[in-house]
């Protein structure tokens, strides 16, 4: 696993739902490399994508940050226009790894970011990460990634340092943000007290 997609509707998404992750296989692997797709922006949520991509990718092989503008909330009428975007995309990015949406999240556009990373994407090992938020849709994961205390403190610090446009979100705190990692890092026994979990629907070995 060299060469890994992240693919988020908005553009705190990847952080939230598995930015530990891949703060920690950066530290365990530096050849990696990430091309890190943000879907939805505008101009003040592109520069705070782009800040938070670099950071969370500091120290890569090789990055590929791309921010678009399909608008945030309207993903399933744009539908066409995403899926046109996804087949394109796959001619110049290869990946081994996708990291996307769960695809039982209820918000509307992440649910589609993930129904067409498995149209697209047929070869190559999909793990879905979570959001906690409104909805209620967390589910049952079946893969877990332990995490470390400083990984864990480097992420919150990095979302809630870039992500100023969203601090009046009732949700994007830091004991939201550790309360799930904490409690996945409960229900798979991490030595180190967190971890962030993944849906894996498909493996081939």
């Amino acid at each position: 696993m060299r060469r890994i997609l992240c693919l988020g509707a908005h553009s705190d998404d990847i952080e939230i739902g598995c930015g530990g992750t891949i703060l920690r296989w950066l530290q365990e692997d530096p050849r990696l490399e990430f091309c890190w797709v943000v879907l939805s922006s505008n101009q003040k949520r592109k520069k705070e994508a782009a800040t938070s991509a670099n950071l969370f990718l500091k120290g890569a092989a090789k990055k590929k940050i791309l921010i678009e503008s399909f608008r945030d909330g309207y993903f399933p009428y744009q539908g066409a226009e995403i899926k046109e975007y996804f087949e394109g995309f796959k001619k110049h990015f290869l990946p081994d790894l996708v990291l996307t949406h769960y695809r039982d999240d209820r918000h509307q556009d992440h649910r589609l970011v993930s129904d067409l990373t498995w149209n697209t994407f047929r070869r190559e090992l999909i793990l879905e990460y979570e959001i906690p938020k409104y909805d209620g849709d967390l589910g049952q994961p079946n893969l877990f990634v332990h995490l470390n205390e400083a990984v864990c403190r480097k992420k919150i610090k990095n979302i809630l340092d870039v992500f100023k446009t969203q601090t009046e979100k009732h949700w994007l705190t830091e004991d939201t943000l550790r309360g799930i990692l904490r409690l996945r890092g409960v229900e798979s026994h991490a030595e180190e007290k967190y971890a962030e979990a993944f849906y894996c629907r498909k493996m081939i070995l």
